[in-house]
């Protein structure tokens, strides 16, 4: 990688965020780190405890401030937020922080992942799990003008985990962010 630059890994919840990217940091032999983890370190409460507490407006004037902490981090993946790239300026300052790739999965895949997940995940509270799809469909859709401002794009194929690493390095090699 360049100095001083980080991956981010964008995309819906239950895209493989952080389980891609603990999985690339590793590869890569750099640091992986889950932004709402780092949230919740900032704070000293869980994500659903902020939602709860200051509400998803609070909770993402907080997540911007994590997301600039960045810039005093040495290289790194990073893990965002489902919603991370579609507040404030985030999308802009992580495309000029690193390189951005979307985890793109279909809305069928991610509800399967999602339905017994729900009380972990503020913004699925109260969704019933007939209407989980049609929800995170419309919510893809919402998002989509921001996810695809996204360097790269990374569709889910299902694949195995090293043919899936050897994609991403190949993209982030097509990309010129590997040394």
């Amino acid at each position: 990688m360049k100095k001083g630059r980080h991956i981010f890994l964008i995309g819906f919840m239950g895209c493989g965020k952080s389980y891609w990217g603990e999985r690339l940091a590793a590869d890569l032999k750099c640091p992986f780190l889950d932004l709402d983890g780092l949230i919740g370190e900032n704070v000293g409460l869980s994500i659903p405890e902020i939602f709860a507490r200051k509400g998803e407006s609070g909770f993402r004037q907080l997540e911007q401030e994590a997301l600039h902490q960045l810039s005093e981090r040495s290289l790194s993946v990073i893990a965002t937020g489902g919603g991370t790239p579609c507040f404030f300026d985030n999308m802009d300052w992580m495309n000029q922080h690193g390189v951005s790739i979307y985890l793109k999965v279909s809305a069928v895949t991610l509800a399967n992942r999602l339905q017994h997940k729900a009380e972990n995940r503020p913004l699925l509270a109260g969704i019933q799990t007939i209407d989980l799809q049609s929800f995170i469909t419309s919510k893809i859709a919402e998002r989509t003008p921001f996810y695809s401002q996204a360097r790269a794009v990374m569709e889910d194929e299902q694949d195995d985990e090293p043919r899936f690493l050897e994609k991403l390095r190949a993209l982030l090699s097509d990309l010129g962010e590997l040394i």
